[in-house]
């Protein structure tokens, strides 16, 4: 009867589990056979759930067209720049901010809370002007300078978290050995963070991949634009270009879900970093 009873719930459980991974799947899935139709077939009635002609005119357009390889270009470069600026400085104030005690430590920490539930729309108007007059619009190094400033609050709470978890014996040891403070920081306590650097990391590639509401305000020249921007442009007037929209979002998707494939290990470590004390 137990047994039974522990099949019944083992077989509910894998019922439920697969609908939710349906309902998490089909968002996706329906994204790429929009790609893979064309535009009558895309509107036809009934609803078509595969395609009856395969085509791939959509991501030929986006690319002859709109030349996407640049978006995609811009937008990996500022990412990939700006994370790793926000990752070096959070690093150094995560770590400031772990192992020191000093006046207004909460308050500091209270500011970077408080700098989150800051509507961002409050700041466009000043730090357009700020840009202007830098003679920096319409550049990717404004992007850089802008989500670097954005995420640097946040990511430093995270990674004053993973500091707090490594003990402080490690570096003082190093110190006893001949290190300073910042070569045992960087000889002893970064190999042991790379968990929690590489998703630092990862969280902030992917808010910098796919901001949109400060990059729509700087950016305007074609050279410059990010793959959020050249996207919104598919959204006309009086009409939505659905097939080239969806074949720009499977090609954005792609780069994430390979940095996430690449650092798999190091971001499931990073986000159990010292759920078990060794």
């Amino acid at each position: 009867m137990h047994r039974d009873h522990l099949g019944w719930r083992r077989t509910g459980k894998a019922i439920v589990l697969t609908l939710f991974l349906a309902f998490a799947i089909f968002p996706l899935y329906w994204i790429i056979i929009t790609s893979l139709k064309g535009q009558k077939e895309i509107f036809s009635l009934p609803i078509q759930y595969w395609p009856q002609q395969v085509t791939l005119n959509n991501y030929l357009e986006i690319f002859q067209i709109s030349h996407f390889q640049v978006y995609i270009w811009n937008s990996f470069l500022v990412s990939l720049v700006a994370s790793a600026m926000v990752v070096f400085i959070a690093m150094l104030g995560g770590y400031v901010l772990a192992r020191f005690s000093f006046k207004g430590k909460r308050q500091v920490m209270f500011g970077f809370l408080v700098t989150q539930m800051i509507p961002m729309f409050i700041g466009m108007a000043p730090l357009y002007v700020m840009m202007s007059k830098m003679h920096i619009l319409n550049s990717l190094f404004s992007l850089m300078l802008i989500y670097t400033v954005m995420l640097i609050p946040f990511c430093t709470i995270i990674m004053s978290g993973f500091f707090q978890r490594i003990p402080n014996a490690l570096e003082e040891a190093a110190m006893m050995d001949g290190c300073s403070r910042l070569s045992a920081l960087f000889r002893v306590i970064v190999p042991i963070m790379l968990p929690g650097i590489a998703a630092t990391f990862i969280f902030a590639f992917v808010q910098c991949w796919n901001e949109l509401i400060m990059a729509v305000l700087f950016i305007d020249e074609e050279s410059v634009k990010t793959i959020p921007v050249a996207m919104n442009a598919f959204i006309k007037k009086y009409d939505i270009e659905w097939g080239a929209m969806s074949a720009a979002t499977v090609l954005s998707v792609i780069p994430t879900m390979l940095l996430f494939a690449f650092c798999q290990k190091y971001l499931v470590e990073g986000l159990t970093q010292g759920a078990v004390k060794g």
